[in-house]
């Protein structure tokens, strides 16, 4: 499955021992990474590299506001165990 920026609430890739979690309003990134100075180092690099220029290419894309307040969904179901 191809990760791509800011599509759904679900998508999650790894690179190494980072996380990266993809939202709606943002993608959030956990763990580190350690970039080697060999084949698998240059294949994090880029694979970090590439999911970066998605994202950059997808926020150039649209018209962005100043600033979006991340976390406030006006959908939420309401919990039916209350």
């Amino acid at each position: 499955m191809q990760f791509e920026p800011f599509a759904d609430e679900a998508a999650v890739r790894g690179i190494g021992e980072l996380t990266v979690e993809n939202r709606l309003d943002r993608i959030s990134i956990h763990g580190s990474l350690d970039v080697t100075r060999d084949q698998e180092g240059l294949a994090r690099a880029r694979d970090l590299r590439d999911l970066l220029l998605a994202a950059i290419a997808r926020l150039e894309a649209e018209d962005l506001p100043e600033r979006v307040r991340t976390g406030e969904h006006t959908d939420r179901t309401p919990n039916p165990f209350r």
